[in-house]
């Protein structure tokens, strides 16, 4: 695969934590930019949750990319001011969440039905020049329309790039990725275009750069999170020890109890592509010392 193609790291709320980001970095590498979890507004205030885990001095030495979820340009500014207020000078925004909850408040792929809105937002942008954006969208959420009838003020837009997962939001991650779609928004789209979807391996990614010959990358989340030793030259098994040491260690010294613990350490598993009968064995462990046990047993079939 051509060492050209852009590659990102999806976030996925609960997984991709500055912990996991951290190892996956310096355990197998590979990755351009690691997106975190969307920073949002909660309780009319930005939470104060999501500003740990964007903090520069957890992501030190990791190429990361904070992102954002809005539903108009005065939110947008609240999450702008407060990450740049960290240091920040690059910034992601979520245009395409399809969680009934962020969809009924109208962001994420709820944005999409709201072009005011996202000319808001646009305005904002174009009154930071100092920082650099980029946008992660759908198709659209009820439609393809919606998004096509975007484009001029995606266009607009000052961007590094989009990010484009082609899907509605009402589908979420049901069915299949509609390759066919995100072309016609490749011949539409003024920006480098950045493909999001149903990556499970190389040879995946690099059917989608062949079929669009000017992508800048792609992005991956399921997949990798499956086999997040893709990118590296190191066994998975090796991977899978080394990172978890990582996580194990971060969870150890910043979480309270066995079961808040245990929960991250499940997580870390979730997506894993590993034997069923091990699997299950992780994920059953309901106290620490057994879990270790379990994971200590798995390590050599892995």
């Amino acid at each position: 695969m051509p060492t050209k193609l852009y590659i990102a790291f999806a976030p996925l709320q609960g997984y991709t934590d500055s912990a996991y980001r951290r190892a996956h970095h310096e355990c197998v590498g590979g990755v351009d930019e690691y997106y975190t979890p969307f920073v949002r507004i909660e309780g009319g205030e930005v939470r104060k949750k999501d500003l740990r885990d964007t903090d520069p001095e957890a992501n030190a030495g990791v190429p990361t990319v904070p992102q954002v979820i809005a539903k108009d340009g005065d939110e947008f500014a609240r999450l702008c001011d407060a990450l740049q207020g960290q240091g920040w000078g690059r910034i992601d925004l979520n245009m395409g969440c399809p969680f009934p909850m962020q969809v009924k408040a109208g962001r994420g792929s709820g944005l999409l039905q709201h072009p005011d809105h996202i000319e808001e937002i646009q305005r904002e942008m174009l009154r930071r020049p100092e920082v650099l954006f980029s946008v992660k969208m759908r198709l659209g959420q009820e439609s393809m329309d919606e998004g096509l009838a975007l484009m001029p003020i995606v266009n607009d837009m000052p961007l590094v790039h989009v990010t484009l997962h082609p899907r509605l939001g009402r589908q979420q991650y049901k069915g299949v990725a509609d390759r066919e779609a995100f072309s016609r928004f490749y011949e539409l789209c003024r920006h480098p275009l950045v493909y999001n979807g149903d990556i499970a391996t190389m040879e995946d990614a690099s059917g989608v750069q062949q079929r669009c010959s000017g992508l800048k990358g792609v992005m991956l989340g399921r997949g990798l999170l499956a086999h997040p030793w893709m990118l590296g030259d190191k066994e998975p098994a090796q991977v899978l020890q080394d990172m978890h040491a990582t996580v194990y260690r971060h969870a150890a010294e910043n979480l309270c109890g066995d079961s808040q613990i245990l929960a991250r350490l499940h997580a870390f598993w979730e997506y894993v592509d590993i034997p069923h009968k091990q699997k299950k064995a992780i994920m059953k462990a309901i106290s620490l010392p057994r879990y270790r046990e379990t994971v200590a047993a798995a390590m050599p079939v892995l």
